[in-house]
């Protein structure tokens, strides 16, 4: 894959698409379905204490959640590898983050005691932790199996 252009899979069919970065807001469709492509994030999204069971538990897919604050040199160390990682598995990772400082519900629930960490969730279902500053390649190996 280039840097001009991004992966996305279709979550109607699972057809992998290559998009020109450049043509990403000109709402593509899927190679082999035609079904729309746009409403696919390739960047992570910012939720809330009280959007995380619509927007995690009751996704049906793969979820990659990262709990950060903006005081954390750490968190923000992992900003880019996070956006690449959205951009690189638009379609089939689901990447959001939430503010630990202005949402402590989700970090009691968790148990979240230090920051970063990530929680990976399938189909609702919490399936591994990563605590730290991790680098991509552990990310993508804790991906992997979940993605199938």
């Amino acid at each position: 894959m280039t840097n001009d252009s991004i992966i996305i899979a279709c979550t109607s069919c699972g057809t992998r698409n290559r998009i020109p970065k450049n043509k990403i807001k000109q709402k593509p469709v899927c190679a082999k379905c035609r079904a729309s492509l746009a409403n696919i994030p390739w960047f992570p999204v910012n939720i809330t204490d009280a959007q995380f069971d619509t927007a995690v538990l009751a996704h049906k897919g793969i979820v990659m959640v990262d709990c950060w604050a903006p005081w954390c040199g750490p968190c923000k160390s992992m900003g880019p590898i996070l956006d690449g990682l959205a951009r690189d598995y638009a379609g089939r990772v689901k990447m959001i983050k939430i503010n630990m400082d202005e949402n402590p519900a989700t970090g009691s629930k968790y148990n979240i005691r230090s920051i970063p960490t990530l929680l990976l969730f399938k189909d609702g279902q919490l399936k591994d932790t990563l605590v730290g500053a991790v680098p991509r390649t552990e990310m993508e190996s804790r991906l992997k199996p979940l993605i199938g």
